[in-house]
Parts: structure tokens; sequence; C-alpha cells
């Protein structure tokens, strides 16, 4: 049969409706077929009807869900997938192996090894302000014990007692203290009690006659009082001494002296230890002063920030003063204290300033709260206990005002106990353009009724850096806002996070490019490369 034979019975067979009737291809109803070629008629056409697939397969022969299962049963298929998963992980764990390879063989600096003197928070306290002006004999060396815990909170490694010897009497009587403060047997369970909570006790020799001439018979030379009475102290398991550069007894022969005493008492892990607080400015450079600094004599000499001063010094003279400590050079191992009386709105800064820079800080009795007490400007213990409660009470909110100095004196403490960058890194002063040593000609001259007035201070900053870790202190102790320009530090990373500032208002993440100082604000910054965050 012909193409066109088959295409006519095919059509023939069709119904085909012309008449309106929706059935399409449809047989249906009613009446019967009329005949082919009649009117109202219908042709008949056969279904043209797609081949169906067999049941089960999928599209173009592919394989069922249940080929698929029966398949993925079969021995071949379980080896493959096995060998396939021991693959990703022996790929795994070789990606693993190769980081851990790299981290242990980059170089890295090495941690120097650090004695307790370095790593401590040193304390000074006058057991005298601690007495109860009731006279009725509490306080005094009962009192420094009371406040150990509070001590210990703070992070203090180290407490030097100031004022337990009359300053006129004989150096026969170092073996023994002002009777209002205490007895020996208050003392000794001071340090015991100290030893317990991690502070260990100084005694300060500061301003008292020491002169110690040695007894000499024939060839023999006996021990003078105060090398008896350093003995005396030591027995009874004080850390060491502290010594003023204006004593008459500070020199070279003296602290050799006092070194042999000390070191026959050293112990593993508890060095006995000599301090010199440092008054005049700079050092004098008498006799062998220098080799005393210098050398392996003492080991702390304790600068302060300020110079001392009878009246409160104003922001322009801090600011130059705290630049002049920056750009001085640093001794191997420095120490700092605050030193001179300032107005309560920048104690904090200066907190935070002696708590970050290289080295030791000392820090005097109520400056945890923002209250200072200068002894060039005290008479009575009542002159400083006045002295000492003005910064906080006097101004609003005093009480608020001293827990957040606490608090912000506990982020520091923690903060310099914990990292390394800030315990014993490097030390970088970064200068602006604005910096306030431009300025220190005009200042020095302000003197004169025609000379222009000074400018604000500036912004002043420093990097603390161990290995990787980057820690940014910025200083605005002027009354303006200052903003970093992007282009200051173009090697510094753009990314940080706050550690702690001086209102303890600024938490989380920023950008260096979008910071702006507030007056009279510091700010500690963690450093970070972008796209980490540690």
């Amino acid at each position: 049969m012909g193409s066109s034979e088959i295409i006519h019975c095919l059509l023939n067979e069709m119904p085909l409706k012309v008449d309106g009737d929706p059935g399409y291809g449809s047989v249906g109803g009613g009446a019967a077929p009329a005949p082919s070629g009649s009117p109202g008629g219908s042709e008949t056409v056969p279904l043209l009807i797609p081949d169906m697939e067999p049941a089960g397969r999928g599209p173009s022969g592919s394989m069922s869900k249940e080929e698929l299962e029966k398949a993925a049963g079969t021995p071949w298929w379980r080896k493959l997938r096995s060998r396939l998963l021991l693959l990703f992980w022996l790929g795994w764990l070789a990606m693993l192996c190769t980081a851990i390879a790299m981290i242990a063989t980059s170089p890295r600096p090495v941690a120097p090894p650090l004695q307790w003197w370095q790593r401590a928070l040193f304390y000074r306290m006058q057991p005298a302000l601690l007495l109860s002006s009731t006279g009725d004999g509490t306080g005094g060396i009962n009192g420094v014990r009371d406040r150990l815990p509070y001590l210990q909170s703070l992070g203090v490694g180290a407490l030097v007692l100031e004022g337990l010897f009359p300053r006129d009497g004989p150096t026969s009587g170092l073996m023994q203290f002002n009777a209002t403060l205490g007895t020996l047997t208050q003392f000794q369970q001071l340090v015991t009690e100290g030893h317990s909570a991690g502070v260990k006790i100084l005694l300060d020799l500061c301003h008292l006659d020491l002169s110690d001439p040695v007894q000499r018979n024939g060839s023999t030379e006996t021990p003078g009082p105060v090398q008896n009475a350093l003995q005396f102290w030591l027995e009874k398991g004080v850390a060491g001494f502290g010594i003023c550069d204006t004593d008459v007894a500070y020199s070279v022969q003296i602290l050799q002296e006092w070194r042999a005493v000390v070191q026959d008492y050293d112990q593993d892990g508890h060095e006995r230890i000599l301090m010199v607080r440092q008054v005049w400015q700079p050092v004098p450079e008498l006799n062998d002063t220098s080799s005393v600094v210098n050398s392996s004599l003492v080991e702390l000499v304790t600068q302060s920030l300020l110079p001392s001063s009878p009246h409160l010094l104003s922001t322009l003279e801090v600011a130059m003063a705290v630049e002049t400590a920056l750009l001085m050079p640093q001794r191997q191992w420095p120490s700092w204290t605050v030193g001179g009386a300032v107005p309560w709105e920048l104690q904090r800064i200066l907190m935070i300033l002696s708590m970050t820079l290289p080295g030791t800080p000392v820090i005097n009795y109520g400056e945890e709260i923002s209250q200072t007490q200068n002894a060039s400007m005290t008479g009575s213990l009542q002159h400083r206990e006045a002295q000492i409660d003005l910064a906080g009470e006097s101004k609003p909110c005093g009480r608020r005002a001293k827990r957040t100095a606490l608090a912000l004196f506990h982020s520091l403490s923690h903060s310099r106990s914990r990292e390394e960058a800030l315990l014993f890194g490097n030390f970088t002063f970064l200068p602006f353009s604005n910096s306030s040593s431009s300025s220190s000609e005009v200042y020095t001259n302000s003197s004169s009724p025609s000379s222009p007035s000074p400018p604000p201070p500036g912004l002043l900053a420093f990097l603390r850096s161990w290995g990787c870790v980057h820690f940014l202190v910025l200083l605005n102790l002027g009354p303006n806002s200052q903003a970093l320009d992007p282009s200051w530090a173009p090697s510094l990373p753009t990314g940080g996070v706050y550690v702690t500032s001086t209102g303890l208002d600024r938490v989380g993440a920023l950008s260096l490019t979008t910071l702006t100082v507030n007056p009279q604000e510091a700010i500690v910054i963690k450093l970070f490369e972008g796209g980490s965050y540690s």
C-alpha cells in the first residue's frame, strides 16, 4: 500500500466535526454518523497517540529509581563509594597537616623570660592614711591587711609601704616602725597573707637617714645598722627596698653594699629587688649616678610622667610632659608613675598611659579610682586625705565616677597581664602632623603678655607590638575632637576592635578611616588585618 493510500485511509477513519461540535477527534454521541460527504456529516480520523515508554523506565531509556537503587547496592558501587570517601578524608588530613606545619615552622618572636617584678603591677600606699580618725588603733598595718583582697582583685602583685619609719629617727631604729601603725606580729601576718594572695611586700626607705658606717676591726668588716636592718626585714619575708635619687645615701657604694645583702636572700622565683624612685627631672648626672641607673645594682628606676608642681598642671603642660616622656630613649626595662597633680578630667587618660607604656607601672594610692595625691602639695595626713577625696567627691556623680574609673582600671590591668604586646612588646611613637612638639617653642615663651596663646594640644599615639599583634593607644588631651587622617599611618591595618576607653563607652569593631577621638579621651585599640578578628 502506498503512502497516499495510507493517509487516505487514516483521514476516512477520523471523525472531523465541522459544524461547531466541540468534540474534536471524538465519536460522541447520540446521532449515527452521516454518510461521507453528506451535509453536516463528519469524517473520522484515527487519534495519533505517541508510543508510551515501558513502565518503570525514565525518558530516553534512562534507569528508573528502582533500577538505580538496585545498581547502587552492587559490590562495585559500594567499593567506589568507599574509595571516594577515603580520598576525601586523606585530602582533608593532608591540608590540616600542611597548615599545622606552616604554623609550626613560621618564624615567631621568642617571648623573653620575665622576672616577677617585670610582670607585677606595683602599688604604693601609706598605712598611716588608713588609721582611724577616732584613735581607736584600727587601720594602719591591719588596714592594709584588710585591703589585700581588694588589691588582689586589681591585679596588684607588689605593695610598697611608705612612711613606716620616722624621718628623724636614728638608723638603729630601722628595725621597728611607728608604734601607732601596728605591731611587728601584725606586719608578719601581712607578709604571710600577702604571699598567699600573690602580693609581695616592699619597704620604701626614701627620705631617711641611711648613713651606714661600716665597722672595721683589723681586716674584718662588720655590717652597719642599716645593713643589719635590711637583713632583719628580709628574714621577715620582705621582697625588696626602695630609695630615692635625692637621698644622701644614693650612691654606687651604698647600692653595692645593699645588693650584696639582698642577693643572699634570693630564691628561685622570689628574687629580692632594689628600686629607685626618680625625683629629679631628669636624673642628675652626679658622680656615678648613670652607672647606678644602667647597671645591675637596681632592678627598677621609676620615672614620673609629669613633673612635681605646687599647683594643678594645665592641659598643655600635661600634653607636653607626656610627649616628652614618650620621645625619651627607653631604658632596658623602664618603670612609670604619674607624678604631678592634674585635673580630674585628665586622670583617666594618664591611667591608660601609665598602664600601656613599656615596663612596670607603679600606681599610687587612690589613682585606680582617679583620686590622686601629690607629695609636693601635701602637709599633714589630714590634708592628704582631703586631697584624695577632693577629686571624686567634689564633682557630680562622684560615686558613679569612682565605679567607672575602677572598671577602667580592672580592664587595663587584665589586658596588661594577658597580652604579650602590652606586657613586653615593642614600643613605637606615632607622630601626628598636629603634634604639640611643633608648639613647644610657643609655649615656652608664652609667659610674656605679648606672646601669642599656645595652640591646643594635638593627638598623641603610640603602638605596642609583638609578632603580628598590635595595640594602638590614642590620647587626646585637648578640648577639640580629633579625626584620624587615612594617610596618617598607611602601613597600619585599618580594622580593629576596641579594648577600652576612658568613658568605657566604645565596644566592638571599628575602622580607623572613620574614627574620631573625643576631647580629653584615650582609647586602646587592638588592630587586625581585614577579614580577621582575634
